[in-house]
């Protein structure tokens, strides 16, 4: 009976854990859609409204933390609890990180809303980042349901985000070359865009855990990547 007890204790530890990694997970995807819609819009409000919500979310990522350490201090888990404990961890940071640059959208919004638009830029940025929103919701589905072909799925996607990223890297490239007066907003936008390519690397992070919290082995061939824009500006400096 005393097992029992503290088998039914540890299931509702770890139930606690990750009804705050779904909160979180919450809390981010609504952060990607209003950074993007207040750069669309030039909402300034919405804007410093992302800023300030990424304390919740850096508060529940030291929460999950803490509970972690805890169980695994009291519980002693074994191998498999081990792992579903440590990749709980795992995915709180990289959903921290994904806040992290989603607030650092929000920050260049208020400078980038005194400035001239780009043409069809934010639009464009808003496309991308609904594609890296739509992947984090799909990938916590394959948390809750422990769906290693879903994560696999999502992991595959990332070249779809790094893609749009090219694409958006070129156009910014030509606006600065057809008009030095487009440079610093251009840049701005440049920078948005990477926050939301590596939004979509910590999103193919949680899925790579995903696949090794269901199979005990993280994946075998190399992440997918697309992102040629290092070796482009590489190129363009010999």
């Amino acid at each position: 009976m005393q097992d029992q007890h503290i088998v039914s204790s540890y299931d509702r530890d770890l139930q606690g854990i990750q009804a705050m990694i779904m909160k979180m997970g919450g809390l981010v995807e609504v952060a990607i859609a209003d950074a993007a819609k207040s750069l669309a819009t030039r909402d300034l409000e919405l804007a410093e409204k992302v800023r300030a919500n990424d304390k919740l979310i850096d508060a529940l990522e030291e929460q999950v933390n803490a509970e972690v350490a805890q169980i695994i201090a009291l519980r002693a888990p074994t191998a498999g609890d081990l792992r579903t404990v440590l990749t709980v961890m795992k995915i709180a940071g990289n959903l921290e990180r994904i806040g992290d640059y989603a607030k650092n959208l929000a920050k260049r919004t208020s400078v980038l809303a005194h400035m001239s638009p780009i043409e069809g830029a934010s639009g464009a940025i808003r496309r991308m980042a609904k594609e890296v929103e739509v992947m984090l919701k799909d990938v916590l589905d394959a948390y809750i349901q422990r769906d290693a072909d879903l994560a696999e799925d999502v992991r595959q996607r990332d070249q779809d985000v790094d893609q749009m990223y090219n694409a958006l890297f070129r156009e910014f490239l030509t606006f600065m070359m057809e008009d030095p007066r487009n440079i610093t907003a251009c840049m701005h936008l440049h920078f948005i865009a990477k926050n939301i390519e590596r939004m979509g690397d910590h999103t193919t992070s949680i899925a790579e855990q995903v696949v090794y919290l269901v199979s005990g082995a993280a994946p075998e061939d190399a992440r997918p990547k697309s992102d040629t824009t290092s070796f482009e500006v590489g190129g363009q400096g010999t």
